[in-house]
């Protein structure tokens, strides 16, 4: 199936997130699945389950991304001084890195809300059932871990 369809799949991807490496590992991905979960298809469907599986995982990255992005830039904007520009990647890591330790010194249960709904873009009501807990709690975890980060953030800052 991959001699067959893998250019077709990486045209495809290529439009959807822009970068052959990244194109390659979601190739990757796909098969895998097809791999793990193909057995479960019927055979008719199997190419559009395929591009299908493909297309997901692409626009899954970009959201991904695309928060990873919004996050960053609204600690730069906070953290941002006259003396160093925002745009020089080594502070752009930087940001990255800390916001990054910040999360993982927040307790498991607040770091998983805060990936579900910042890096997987879902809904509060979606983490409620995923993870079996009234909605409120999810919220909840949710303003707890922006509160704490808040406070973090804003002592590293100070540190700076």
């Amino acid at each position: 199936m991959y001699q067959e369809y893998g250019e077709q799949l990486r045209r495809m991807l290529w439009g959807v997130v822009g970068d052959a490496n990244l194109v390659q590992d979601i190739i990757q991905t796909t098969f895998r699945k097809l791999v793990e979960m193909g057995h479960e298809t019927e055979a008719e469907t199997r190419k559009a389950w395929l591009f299908q599986v493909a297309y997901r995982e692409g626009l899954s990255h970009r959201r991904r991304q695309t928060a990873h992005k919004k996050l960053i830039d609204r600690l730069q904007e906070a953290q941002s001084t006259e003396a160093v520009s925002a745009e020089d990647p080594l502070v752009r890591q930087e940001v990255a890195d800390t916001v990054r330790e910040a999360i993982e010194e927040l307790s498991p249960d607040l770091q998983q809300v805060l990936r579900m709904r910042i890096y997987e873009d879902k809904t509060f009501a979606q983490i409620a059932e995923q993870l079996d807990i009234p909605i409120g709690t999810a919220l909840g975890r949710m303003r707890n871990a922006t509160i704490k980060l808040r406070a973090k953030l804003a002592w590293t800052q100070r540190d700076a």
